[in-house]
């Protein structure tokens, strides 16, 4: 499939350029064979002539997960992959964090809360529904909230789930209904909330893992 990447809404086109000319330069070597795993299993999916759905899975489903599914739905934007669907979800879910929203705005991501709201996870704190946009056609949208990965509007079956936290990849061994599982931790932003350095290190987790994205979707 030729490359598509008028689908991306501007400023998004341009972020992931940028981190495109950065190759594969920093990356951990775990992430790149995590990478090549899912990669393998995406070019298996297509060359059967089969949708690709993935889902992203952290213990809260509020920060890494959502970061991994935007982004890895951004990424198969950019790459003309219209065939590849990325979702997120949790183990034990709490809502989608507010620090998340803001680092994805900063990028260029369409983010509106929605009237619905979705049941309260673990926390016990309202669990709000966001429109996530990141291109202009019908498609190029998610509706998300922190939800278990096994949630009614995620895929029930035949998806890859890809783990990028610790503690759900330790507690998690066997993911429900997916056909691969793939460890693919990230370290949790989370630990700098509330301090000066909070916007930079969301932005650094951010950029990571939308660099490892990108590697997994090239061509």
């Amino acid at each position: 499939m030729p490359p598509l990447p008028a689908m991306l809404l501007p400023e998004l086109q341009a972020y992931c350029e940028r981190l495109q000319l950065l190759g594969e330069g920093g990356l951990a070597e775990r992430h790149l064979d995590a990478s090549h795993q899912v990669k393998s299993w995406i070019h298996g999916r297509l060359l059967q002539g089969l949708p690709a759905e993935l889902i992203v899975v952290c213990t809260g489903n509020s920060r890494r997960s959502i970061l991994g599914s935007t982004l890895g739905n951004v990424a198969a934007a950019f790459g003309g992959h219209g065939a590849v669907r990325f979702y997120s979800g949790g183990t034990a879910p709490s809502a989608f964090n507010l620090r998340t929203i803001r680092t994805l705005r900063e990028i260029g991501t369409q983010i509106e809360e929605q009237v619905e709201l979705s049941p309260t996870g673990t926390s016990g704190e309202a669990n709000p529904c966001y429109s996530v946009r990141w291109g202009a056609t019908a498609t190029s949208r998610a509706i998300e909230f922190s939800k278990r990965y096994d949630d009614a509007t995620n895929p029930q079956q035949d998806y890859c789930a890809i783990m990028v936290c610790t503690d759900a990849d330790e507690n998690c061994p066997v993911v429900l209904g997916a056909s691969v599982r793939v460890s693919m931790p990230f370290d949790d932003p989370q630990e700098f909330d509330g301090e000066p350095t909070e916007p930079a290190a969301y932005a650094e987790r951010r950029d990571q893992i939308g660099r490892v994205m990108l590697r997994l979707l090239d061509h």
